[in-house]
């Protein structure tokens, strides 16, 4: 299993109407690295939810439930989505700054390349963030 962290501008798609909707597919990637992020992804990967912009924080993991297809929101084929459901809220946000402090955490996508709406999240920055959000693995 690989892990991912989406972003999400929570005043245009919160985690709570991702919820409300049960699943959705992740459009409008226009950025080539994050449309090979999108490509990687397989079934049952994890992906850390992050509210950018406002609040700055992850707050839930969702799971990919379909591979990579054509974005339907465009004509062009370079484009892909993936289609993903809530799996569950963390019991605690974990915040960018709190990120930012934990020196294990340097070298996160997150922190290197923050513009970044699609991102890698290696396993052991996985656990640290589980561990920081007060979940067991």
């Amino acid at each position: 299993m690989n892990y991912w962290l989406i972003k999400s501008e929570p005043f245009k798609y919160s985690w709570d109407q991702f919820v409300k909707e049960g699943q959705t597919f992740w459009d409008g990637v226009r950025n080539y690295a994050a449309r090979n992020n999108l490509r990687a992804m397989k079934k049952g990967d994890l992906l850390l939810w992050y509210h950018s912009n406002e609040g700055l924080e992850i707050v839930g993991i969702a799971k990919v439930v379909k591979e990579a297809y054509q974005d339907p929101t465009t004509d062009n084929e370079a484009w892909v989505v993936v289609d993903v459901k809530p799996h569950k809220k963390l019991k605690k946000p974990v915040s960018l700054a709190t990120i930012k402090e934990d020196k294990r955490l340097q070298q996160m996508d997150l922190v290197r390349l923050g513009r970044l709406s699609v991102q890698t999240v290696k396993e052991d920055e996985w656990k640290i963030i589980m561990e920081m959000a007060g979940e067991k693995l």
